[in-house]
């Protein structure tokens, strides 16, 4: 039987971890820009996150709800398919990665500040505010 707490703390965290695998990737992306031959990689965040605890899965508790859709498999690291290819065969876009860095910080904040209002919550309700 798991802990309440921990199942509270189970989809927040998971995305942290998540967020911080792929912020590395990017990183990565970024500091090889001018490497020959360096293929950019990323992950699938929705399949990473299901991987990592969190069950990433929209629950359906009536009929009527929309059923989501989405892609399955292994979170595994996937190579990504440039728009502009270059001529040392290098796969980073700098201009795409930054902005993919900056997308994944303010989701990583965005993860982190849930779960601090939760445990806000959880402080408040054992004073007793």
């Amino acid at each position: 039987m798991t802990n309440p707490l921990d199942r509270s703390f189970a989809l927040p965290a998971a995305a942290l971890r998540v967020h911080d695998q792929r912020a590395r990737l990017v990183a990565e992306n970024i500091a090889n820009t001018d490497t020959p031959n360096y293929k950019a990689r990323d992950l699938d965040f929705r399949t990473a996150l299901r991987e990592a605890g969190g069950s990433g899965e929209l629950r359906a508790t009536n009929a009527r709800h929309l059923q989501a859709s989405g892609p399955a498999g292994s979170a595994q690291v996937l190579y990504r398919v440039p728009e502009s290819p270059s001529l040392d065969g290098n796969t980073v876009e700098s201009h795409a990665e930054q902005a993919r860095f900056a997308e994944n910080t303010v989701r990583y904040q965005a993860a982190l500040n849930f779960l601090g209002s939760r445990i806000q919550g959880l402080i408040g309700a054992i004073k007793g505010e």
